[in-house]
């Protein structure tokens, strides 16, 4: 599998396993995933599978240098203390003792915050603190905005190596990623499919017929061209096999175009800099 180069020189596999909203038989999902061969596994502390995630790590007797192991540091964990704690909590539950990425889940806003910005340079400098120990090899952040990712470079000693946005056909947040190319921050996109509501879109099945891929397929493409990390998810076995294995084409020119520009049918409605959690 292809592998894009961090900021910080390390590897992540361009194509990884999401587990979000997966909490009932998630072990035997990523087992799935594993012998599929996935080997970069995305959870978050948010998401209350850890532990089965790690048991299905060991189960798979898979050498933990092979994975690609990314958590995250939930909101009310956003302190020197509490990322402390959390990562010790999520080693255990995963049953390792690094990570390969660790990730600021959202950034505390200015909606809720007056000192938004401290709240989030607090946060990560516990996180560099980390990175220099060792413990965890790479850091970012997830659904940082423009503003979010400013005020923070204000601050870090470490630029973040990654911010993990929401990224599909018909919603791309181009200000975001531009910004994060500019500083050299690579781009993952979660809910890659629009949470399934993409594959019923007639446009996008109809450019995915002109290719003879399913609309799935599409939308990771689409992701992959942008040159995006991709964090498929999927609970069904043949799924999970072609989201990594398919066979790799060129999206045309005026496809992307039409892809990026797609009516708006996969956005979640979550807005980071306006989320009240």
């Amino acid at each position: 599998m292809k592998q894009i180069i961090l900021n910080n020189g390390t590897e992540i596999p361009e194509i990884g396993f999401g587990t979000w909203q997966t909490t009932e038989g998630v072990q035997k999902t990523v087992k799935m995933a594993l012998e599929a061969g996935y080997k970069h596994i995305d959870t978050a502390d948010i998401y209350g599978n850890e532990a089965e995630i790690g048991e299905a790590l060991e189960e798979s007797g898979i050498d933990r240098k092979e994975l690609y192991i990314t958590t995250k540091i939930w909101n009310n964990n956003r302190s020197a203390l509490g990322v402390q704690q959390s990562v010790e909590q999520s080693l255990k539950k995963l049953k390792t003792d690094y990570l390969d990425l660790l990730l600021i889940h959202w950034p505390a806003n200015e909606i809720q915050f007056e000192n938004w910005k401290e709240i989030n340079a607090e946060t990560w400098k516990a996180m560099e603190e980390l990175y220099q120990s060792g413990v965890v090899k790479t850091i970012g952040v997830s659904n940082f905005l423009v503003q979010h990712l400013k005020a923070l470079l204000e601050t870090a000693e470490v630029v973040p190596a990654v911010d993990q946005i929401e990224f599909h056909p018909g919603y791309t947040q181009p200000e975001t990623v531009q910004f994060a190319e500019e500083k050299g921050i690579v781009i993952e996109a979660w809910s890659p499919i629009g949470s399934g509501r993409l594959l019923k879109d007639e446009e996008l099945k109809a450019i995915a017929h002109q290719y003879g891929v399913s609309p799935a397929i599409l939308c990771i493409q689409f992701c992959l061209q942008s040159g995006v990390v991709v964090l498929p998810k999927s609970e069904n076995p043949e799924n999970i096999k072609n989201n990594l294995h398919f066979e790799r084409f060129k999206i045309s020119d005026s496809d992307m175009i039409a892809l990026r520009t797609l009516k708006e049918t996969g956005f979640s409605g979550l807005n980071p800099g306006k989320v009240d959690f």
